[in-house]
This record gives C-alpha cells, structure tokens and sequence, in this order.
C-alpha cells in the first residue's frame, strides 16, 4: 500500500501533464462548454436562429429552459431541478465562457489528478449544483436566470487550496499595471475568495455576477478537500501553475 503522505505529487503532476490526454475530464468539460455555447443562439454562428428579433427571442427562450430561475427552483417541477445541472454548461456571452474555461484549464487538471477522473467529475457537478442551489434559496424571490459554471469553478479553486497550496501561480494584477507575477497558490486564491466575499456582500439579486455562487462553490470545494484528503495534503511544492490574469 502506498502511503499518500510520501507520494511527490509535483512529480506525478508532471508526468500526468505530459501524459496523452493529460486531464480528460478537465479538457473534456472545457469542449463540452465550448461545443454548447457554438450550437446555441449566443454565440451567434448558427444561422438556425436568425438574426436581429429572432435571435433575441431565442436567446431569451435558452436562458429560460436551460438556466436556473431562483423564484422558479423551489416550486417542486424536476425540469426546475435538473436546471442547476444544466446551467453548468451554459454561458452567456464570449467573455463569460473564455474566462472560466481559463481557470478550469489552470486549476483543473491538477485536481484531477489528485482525485482522480470519476471522483473529479462528481466533485465538479455537485458542488457546481450546490453553488447555483445556494445562491437560489437566498434570492428565492429573484426572476434573473443564472448560468454559468464560475460556481463548479470556484470549488475546484477551493479545493486547489487546500490540496496545492504552495504552488506557484502566474497571474497579471491590475492595480500592478498587469505585470506578471508568481505567488503560491494560497496567496491568490485567499485574495480572490475575499474580493467574491465583499462583492457578494454587496450586490443583489439582480443583472450581473452572482459572487454567491462563487462563494458557496470555494467554501464547498475546500470543505470537501479538507475532509476527504485531510492528512494527505501536498507537503512540496508543487508544479506551477499558470493563468492570464488574476482569477
């Protein structure tokens, strides 16, 4: 038996990295998202829906059946409860897509493997359902549809925490002119998870980034990691990680 205590996770990320399909899971998330988000009428490439108001009414209607609705989640209908899953695979805009599939691209894979690909693929969609449920019961009364995998995201942010913490993390700061910079993994993630919890404090239920879904989703991540891998944390450094900007 091994014990995970001794196991070099930065070598075993390194070769799992190099591997033929290094992160299947990871990367098959980030085409699925892609594949929906081109086949819908958001992105504007299926001529299917037409253009001008067709296209706005179709985009209206996807938001509604694939997307959660809180006022609407709580009613009992399993279309209603299934939308939480859905909504996961769902974006609104390029922006929206890109730059979560960025943060799955540099804090997936290494999770994953940790993990590894079933127990990964649960984690995610759980704890991405978890994230959308939260945010729903608080704003119950709230007819804005929510979309987005930013809440599954965050729980794989939470749960690199506390399984990579001392990875080293390129990232582009704005309020440093967007130099990049390399900090472990603590100092990034804590610094970004307090920026969701204060916006979450202040925003409403309205338009916008639902931060608490992004709270909820860390919190769920790094609770999971914590009490599954407790004991079993990396005790290296590990291999460094690297992203476009600050997450």
């Amino acid at each position: 038996m091994i014990d995970l205590r001794e196991v070099d996770w930065r070598e075993r990320a390194r070769g799992f990295a190099a591997a033929a399909g290094g992160a299947p899971v990871t990367y098959g998330l980030i085409a699925l998202c892609c594949a929906v988000f081109l086949m819908s009428p958001l992105s504007g490439f299926n001529p299917v829906y037409g253009d001008a108001d067709a296209l706005l009414a179709a985009q209206a209607g996807y938001f509604e059946r694939w997307g959660v609705i809180p006022s609407e989640l709580l009613d009992g209908s399993a279309h209603a409860a299934l939308t939480p899953l859905t909504a996961l695979f769902v974006h609104g805009s390029w922006l929206h897509l890109l730059g979560n599939m960025l943060f799955l691209y540099v804090f997936g894979a290494m999770a994953e493997e940790r993990m590894g690909r079933v127990e990964f693929t649960l984690f995610y969609l759980v704890c991405g359902y978890f994230a959308l449920v939260a945010y729903a019961v608080v704003h119950a009364d709230s007819d804005q549809t929510l979309v987005g995998a930013s809440g599954a995201i965050s729980a794989v942010l939470g749960a690199f925490l506390y399984l990579f913490p001392k990875a080293r993390v390129t990232s582009l700061f704005p309020f440093l002119f967007f130099l990049p910079l390399r900090f472990p993994a603590w100092i990034v993630l804590v610094f970004w998870f307090v920026l969701q919890w204060l916006a979450a404090r202040g925003a409403g239920s309205g338009p916008g980034v639902a931060y608490l879904a992004h709270v909820a989703g860390f919190a769920a991540g790094f609770l999971y990691a914590w009490v599954r891998f407790r004991g079993t944390r990396v005790k290296v450094p590990a291999t460094a990680t690297e992203g476009e900007r600050q997450p």
